[in-house]
Parts: C-alpha cells; structure tokens; sequence
C-alpha cells in the first residue's frame, strides 16, 4: 500500500495529520524551531570567528592583549546566565 503513494500524497497525510492531533502543539513547536535556528545561526557565527581568531598572524606582536575568557551561555545575548568555561590542556600518555 505504501509503495503505491506518491511523495506529495505523504506529505499531505503527515499534514493532515499534524493538523489533527497536534494542533495544540503547533505554536510551542514553532518558538522552539525558530529558538533552535537562532542558537544554530550564532553557533556558526561563533565558530566563524573561532576560525578567522585561530588563522596565523602575519608578525607576532608580544604586545597584544590576552583573549577573554570563553563563556557558556543558555541563549545568544543572554549575559546573566553565562559562566566561564574551564579549558583544560590535557594530553594522553
């Protein structure tokens, strides 16, 4: 039976679906989408700038200042929460 569905036809079952049994949940799945996707789009920011920090300088300044400590935050911007982050430089024998 499954075999002989087109991939439009699932689409709209799983719509509907949706539209049945979880109508009440829609709105708390959207914030929390959107919540997701913000925290991905500065992860990545985040990164991008770990990786442009991290590429070799042309001359070595002994005069440049030391980089803040990282910190954890529970959301982007969210500065009331946010706690250091304890990097440890261990290596295995």
């Amino acid at each position: 039976m499954i075999g002989n569905l087109k991939p439009l036809e699932i689409v709209l079952i799983i719509v509907v679906i949706l539209l049945l049994f979880g109508a009440k949940k829609l709105p708390e799945m959207a914030r929390s989408l959107g919540k997701s996707a913000r925290i991905l789009k500065s992860e990545a920011k985040a990164m991008k700038k770990d990786d442009a920090d991290s590429a070799p300088a042309p001359t070595a300044d002994p005069t440049a200042q030391q980089p803040a400590p990282r910190t954890i935050q529970a959301a982007p911007g969210d500065v009331s929460s946010a706690r250091p982050v304890a990097e440890q430089n261990t290596t295995k024998s």
